[in-house]
């Protein structure tokens, strides 16, 4: 068990943020698969503050969730103290600051990983959010902006000065994206440098990674982004690697089919035929990846015009061979 200020996670396991992908039904099956602690997508605190209709769908949650962090981006001390305060009476446990998204859009309007070049700043707003927060506040930070800095160790240090309760470090660069490998030095220089929890970030794509992060950096969380696309089981697998437990064996084609039609169906539930219909796509595509017969069953899916053929092909593709 790992404790974020007053907030207990049994499994030490997160599910990172990323935009068009962690939506509620995702979440969910995360959360069923073993997941410790769940964020939302990314959410603009300015969006938020002129009353984004859609930016508030983001935040949309069930009870079921819990424990769940409420991730803020922005560079504007008093908008983000003032959504900080604003969800005070909403059903998250955390308040998150991404520090590390590496997208244009976001670094050129200074937010995101362009926060980690500006100390000052960051101390302003850390101070200004902790002040605000009824909850927990944490950060999602990057080993730097550049291969030639690194820049997590004296965020972090200043973070855990103003208040915050833990840490995330990604191991890579802005400048890297997703690019190259994760330094796991630099999160186990943070974990030294700081009393406050580490969460350990990149690529985790199987429990072996997990306990290999685990162990080289003496991290007290692991979160599992990219490695969780089409690969809810991985939580499952981390979880019971960190209890010492048999790691459960991978999926079979019958499990994965019976995934893809429930994660459907939440979707469904969640926003409609349509919308389901066009975003299952992409997480058919994952789900099936690497998969004997996988590359032409995507293609029909993509061909596909109403929800009672993708459900066919998906229930169909369970039973091939």
């Amino acid at each position: 068990m790992v404790t974020i200020g007053n907030v207990c996670i049994e499994d030490p396991v997160a599910l990172g943020p990323m935009a068009g992908v962690t939506d509620l039904p995702f979440r969910l099956i995360c959360k069923e698969m073993g997941c410790g602690l769940l964020y939302t997508e990314m959410v603009s605190a300015k969006a938020l503050h002129y009353k984004n209709e859609n930016t508030s769908r983001l935040m949309e949650t069930l009870p079921s969730e819990r424990p769940i962090a409420l991730q803020l981006f922005g560079s504007d001390p008093e908008v983000l103290a003032e959504q900080t305060a604003a969800a005070a009476d909403l059903p998250f446990d955390i308040i998150d600051l991404n520090m590390g998204c590496p997208v244009p859009k976001v670094v050129n309007n200074n937010e995101g990983s362009a926060l980690l070049k500006q100390p000052a700043l960051v101390r302003q707003i850390l101070i200004s959010m902790v002040a605000a927060s009824k909850k927990p506040v944490t950060i999602k930070i990057r080993r730097g902006f550049t291969l030639e800095e690194e820049l997590a160790v004296d965020i972090a240090k200043i973070a855990q000065d103003c208040g915050v309760s833990a840490v995330a470090v990604h191991g890579r660069t802005r400048s890297q994206y997703y690019s190259g490998e994760a330094d796991l030095g630099v999160i186990k220089r943070v974990k030294q440098a700081v009393s406050i929890p580490v969460i350990g970030n990149g690529d985790i794509t199987s429990a072996e990674k997990a306990l290999h992060m685990i162990k080289e950096t003496g991290c007290d969380m692991v979160m599992v982004a990219r490695g969780a696309l089409g690969n809810p089981w991985i939580f499952r697998e981390i979880s019971a690697a960190v209890k010492g437990e048999a790691i459960p064996p991978r999926p079979e084609k019958e499990e994965i089919r019976n995934m893809m039609l429930h994660h459907t169906e939440l979707m469904r539930q969640y926003k409609g035929d349509h919308i389901a219909l066009l975003e299952m796509r992409k997480h058919v595509s994952w789900y099936t990846s690497g998969m004997h017969g996988g590359a032409a069953f995507r293609r029909r899916v993509n061909a596909t015009e109403t929800m009672e053929e993708l459900l066919e092909l998906i229930y169909n593709f369970g039973l091939e061979n």
